[in-house]
Order: structure tokens, then sequence, then C-alpha cells
């Protein structure tokens, strides 16, 4: 019998165990079961399949002892016979097990991609939920769009003026993985410069700097560099894979959040702002909004991403980078200072609180221009404070750090 924990959103594997001999697995919080999946979601003891024999045959049987109850096909279930491919999730938005009993047949038709002539695995194994990016049964893509170097891409995430941004997996770090690690493990975000952008010197200069800035960060709360090369005339960059979702697309989603996971993660976010400005020369991310703070599934931390308009302090003034609503005035005149990333914080809790686009809120007041925040309900005095700082028109009016911005937002709690 084999259990495969896949991600709950795109069904990719993560973890696998392989049961031949127990006639009883337990799954649950606490280390003493067969399969630990630390959850909160999940009770210390949450299920147990066990194993019936027949005659010459056996069936398993699953029953539950999870507060939060076990769903089988998203049917929930106290006991009951689970049959071969169900899907096992451990209470309502809980960790989701594939449950396979048949016999793993090893192998897959290696086919070769002409444009690179590089082998392309080509699964042909029946059997595989929906959605899956790896087979069950080898470990091999499912599908693969076209193969780049080592890197095969999957599928794309998303587009921009700039690049293209897909999902990869590896070759290489998968042959060099552990046996029975996940194949998931070698997942990467691969991203192209786009073609009619490699005509443009000042793109390029962009999508340079942005692999050599992500070469030289190491934070926790950024995503790694892997690889920067070029092939047929194009850039690559290759970076660590985040299963997470974008602060814009959570809030669109689900609406606003309470005012506590508001600042908590965007003291997150001042924390990586503060590693950042902290480099010499000072760096200036320049695209602080929510569509480019992560949210991580593992952890529910925040990630900074989307470095295509990094710029060092001190260099000429450039390019005019920004979105409406979260810059900052003198980063909208091309002169971006680490204040300017400081200042988008404001609009990003504006929006995280009232699921609103914070221009709705923008306006002229008594002295130029500014945010009204009096009629919101979500937003504390001492938040629209902190908030009307942040995002004054003068600079020198504002927090001059990352670290003083995120005491004061600690303050709010």
């Amino acid at each position: 019998m084999l259990l495969t924990l896949l991600d709950p959103e795109q069904q990719i594997p993560l973890q696998q165990w392989s049961f031949e001999s127990e006639s009883i697995v337990r799954i649950g919080r606490s280390p003493e079961n067969h399969v630990v999946l630390p959850n909160p979601l999940v009770s210390r003891q949450h299920l147990e399949l066990q194993k019936v024999k027949s005659g010459t045959s056996s069936q398993w049987y699953l029953v539950n002892s999870g507060t939060n109850g076990t769903f089988v096909n998203g049917m929930s279930i106290e006991q009951g016979w689970i049959s071969d491919g169900a899907l096992i999730q451990l209470a309502r938005g809980g960790p989701l097990l594939h449950f396979q009993v048949t016999t793993i047949q090893l192998g897959s038709k290696i086919e070769t991609d002409p444009a690179v002539n590089l082998p392309t695995a080509r699964c042909t194994h029946a059997g595989n939920p929906q959605g899956n990016l790896f087979c069950i049964h080898c470990g091999e893509p499912i599908k693969v769009d076209r193969t780049i170097r080592h890197y095969q891409v999957l599928r794309t995430l998303g587009q921009g003026g700039m690049g293209t941004t897909t999902l990869a997996w590896d070759r290489e770090k998968a042959k060099a993985q552990q046996p029975g690690s996940s194949p998931a493990a070698s997942l990467v975000v691969l991203k192209e410069m786009n073609a009619d952008m490699a005509q443009i010197a000042k793109a390029q200069e962009l999508f340079e700097r942005e692999a050599k800035t992500l070469k030289a960060l190491n934070h926790p709360g950024i995503p790694q560099f892997f690889d920067f090369f070029v092939e047929g005339g194009k850039k690559y960059l290759v970076m660590e894979m985040l299963h997470g979702e974008d602060l814009e697309k959570r809030i669109y989603k689900y609406g606003p959040v309470p005012p506590q996971q508001a600042l908590e993660w965007m003291i997150q976010t001042c924390e990586v702002l503060g590693y950042i400005h902290s480099q010499k020369p000072p760096l200036v991310h320049r695209d602080i909004k929510p569509a480019n703070l992560l949210v991580r599934h593992r952890d529910n931390g925040i990630s900074v991403i989307d470095f295509g308009a990094v710029k060092e302090i001190g260099t000429p003034p450039g390019t005019r980078i920004g979105v409406e609503g979260y810059t900052a005035p003198e980063q909208d005149r091309g002169q971006p200072i680490p204040q300017s990333d400081l200042y988008a914080i404001g609009p990003t809790l504006i929006f995280l609180l009232t699921g609103e686009g914070p221009q709705k809120f923008y306006g002229k007041l008594a002295r130029g221009y500014g945010f009204k925040l009096d009629n919101i309900p979500t937003i504390a005095p001492k938040l629209r404070e902190t908030i009307l700082r942040t995002t004054a028109a003068n600079p020198g009016e504002r927090f001059q750090t990352a670290q003083q911005l995120a005491q004061a937002l600690a303050a709010c709690l």
C-alpha cells in the first residue's frame, strides 16, 4: 500500500510512504504514528487504515478518530471500506493523501524533444489523479511542454511585459536527490525573457540585474537563486519554487483579513525590506505591492518576490517603475529611496483590510494629497496614524528604516 501526500491546491506529490507488511497504519499529528502530519487541523491520532484479509485477497478499512473529521473523495466518513485511488483528506482544508494498493510498475516512455535534442519524459501510466504534475507510479512528469537544457517546462505560471514565468522540473537536481525523495522537491521557477524584450538594451539590463541581485541575497523571505544562462539568444533565470499565493489573489478570493493578520504579514515584509536596504550599496525593490508578496503555504509566512525592478541606491536616475496607488511621489519622479519601499506598506495594508484598491481612498486633503482613512472601521486610530506617517508625501516625515516601521506596526497589534 502506498500513501502520497499531495499539495491541496495543485495536487503535486510532496511526500510518500510505502507499507508492505503492516496490517494497521496509523495517521495523525503524534510522532508515534506511521504517517506523521504536523498540521493543526489534524488530531494526534486522526485515523487508522486496517488491512482485512478475505481468503487470498485483502481490503483496507478506514476508521476515523479525528476531531475535524476525515473525508474520502470529498465525502465525510467515520468508518468504511476504502478503494484503490481514493483521496483521503484529514479535515476540510487539511492534508490530502492519495491511497493506492496497486503494484507499482516503474518506467516511462522517453521521447526526444526535437527543438533542443534533450530527452523528455512522457509518462504512459494510467490512473493518475486529474491535475497531477507527476506520475504516482514512476515519479516522472506526466506532461512536458518543452525542455530547455536540463529543465523540463511543465506549465506557465504567469506572463508580464518583461518575461514569462514557468514551473519547471530540474532533472539534474532530481538525479542527485536521495532515493524515494518526492519529485516535487526538484521543482523550480524558470523565468524566460520575452523575445521582443530581448531586443531592448534596458530590458536586458533589468533582467540581468534581477539575476545578479538574487544571486547575492540570502534570506528566507526571498526566493533562492539557482541558475542564470543564455540559450538560443534568450536569457533565463532559475529560482526556488515557493508554494503559496500572492496577497492580491488571496484577498480577491477570500476578502479582507483581520487587522492582526495584516499587521503580522507587513511586519514580516518590513524584515525582508530591512535586509534588502542594508546591502552595500543599499537596494530598493521599487515594486512592493500585494501581487509581489507571497504567503507561503507551509508556514503562512511572507516572501517578497519579483526583483525585476530592483535598483541600487547611488546609481543614476532611471526608468520610472511603479503601480498606481502604491508608488511614492519621489519614485514617480524616477528617484526611489528605501523610504519609497516603506511607503508601499501603507496602501498594501489598506488593501488587506478593505479589499479595495488604495487609490479609492486617496484624494485632496487640507495639506496636499493623501489617504482618507477616517471612515474605515477596520483601521484603528493608532494604525491610521502609522499608515499616514509612512505614506507622507515628504520622505523625511516617514519612518526612516524598515525596523522603525515594523516596531510601529507591532505596537498596533
